[in-house]
């Protein structure tokens, strides 16, 4: 099997390919990746170069991505930009990479007769009450609230649409939030730990009472492998860890672990058109393929991310100084 990872190198691409470098010694990975501010070669350190090898490349450059595309036998699109605050300050890169992007890659897909597995979130779904008992299914209508959120779902409706209209094999699969090694400091949980370590206190937006469903990357990936190896195409599969925690209690958790006092953070002003609450209903990832996460103790892998972060400043230091003088340009 020779495959494409888009955005192989970025944080949630980056762990796939170290999972799939693991789990399928016999095939080949392409990383296909531009090397943003989001995207490190350091990531894919240890990997063997015979087995892995990187293109940097943009996917909205329609001659490499055909090139790379007619070279494999599949592509699982991770490329996308994804921080929410960075969509809200500067809209076009959004637009440009999630939408034209993706595009690009549906028509080198279709050109070349490949099957594609595109990786997308749950934030294309809006938001559910914070005492709404209802999880998303893959039935939810969409209704994005953030620049990032809706070029996704316009993402994800090129891909339904290639499917249909030109018959092309592909899956969808809609993510909750992520943590674990490798995420840039910008991103909640690191930023939090990388504030406490840096001798700090965390930022919590607005009363932090805002859910997230908490997956551990490494539950992420092996359920992306689930759906490559044995997904329908034209189906959504959703992915999560049944991990709703309120940011409030997520800053709390990562004070005790690393022996702080839980109340010591500093609210901060909230994020515009902040949703309330994401939840994922896993039944179909479950009852269809049979994947269930690893992670179901999030006290227990968000002990581990925060010793990763312990352990590898030299990663995460020179994103630091820049991230924290973008928030407090933003007030936040």
């Amino acid at each position: 099997m020779k495959i494409v990872v888009t955005g192989g190198a970025g944080f949630i691409g980056s762990n796939f390919v170290r999972y799939l470098y693991r789990e399928r010694p016999s095939w080949h990975i392409a990383v296909y990746d531009k090397l943003t501010y989001a995207g490190d070669k350091r990531n894919l350190e240890g990997l063997d170069g015979d087995r892995v090898h990187l293109i940097e490349a943009d996917i909205c450059d329609e001659q490499k991505i055909d090139r790379a595309v007619a070279d494999c036998d599949m592509v699982v699109h991770f490329a996308a930009e994804s921080h929410n605050d960075n969509s809200l300050h500067s809209p076009w890169p959004f637009v440009e990479t999630n939408l034209v992007g993706t595009f690009r890659i549906l028509e080198a897909v279709r050109k070349h007769n490949k099957r594609l597995h595109h990786v997308s979130t749950d934030e294309v779904y809006g938001d559910l009450a914070l005492d709404d008992p209802a999880k998303f299914t893959p039935d939810t209508p969409y209704n994005p609230s953030s620049p990032y959120s809706s070029t996704k779902a316009g993402s994800d409706l090129l891909v339904r649409a290639w499917v249909r209209s030109f018959g092309i094999q592909a899956t969808i699969s809609n993510c909750s939030n992520n943590y674990g090694p490798y995420q840039h400091v910008e991103k909640f949980i690191p930023r939090q730990i990388t504030e406490i370590l840096d001798g700090r206190r965390p930022k919590l937006y607005g009363s932090g009472e805002n859910v997230r469903d908490w997956i551990h990357t490494e539950d992420h990936s092996s359920g992306v492998l689930a759906i490559v190896e044995h997904g329908r195409s034209g189906e959504t599969y959703l992915i999560g860890a049944n991990g709703e925690k309120s940011n409030k209690e997520v800053v709390e958790l990562i004070l005790e672990l690393m022996g702080k006092d839980p109340k010591d953070y500093e609210c901060v002003n909230d994020r515009p058109g902040h949703d309330l609450r994401y939840a994922i209903d896993t039944t179909t990832l479950h009852d269809e393929l049979g994947w269930s996460p690893i992670y179901t103790d999030f006290r227990r892998g968000l002990s581990k991310t925060i010793d990763w972060y312990r352990q590898n400043e030299s990663w995460w230091r020179l994103q630091k100084a820049e991230t924290e003088a973008k928030y407090q340009e933003i007030g936040r």
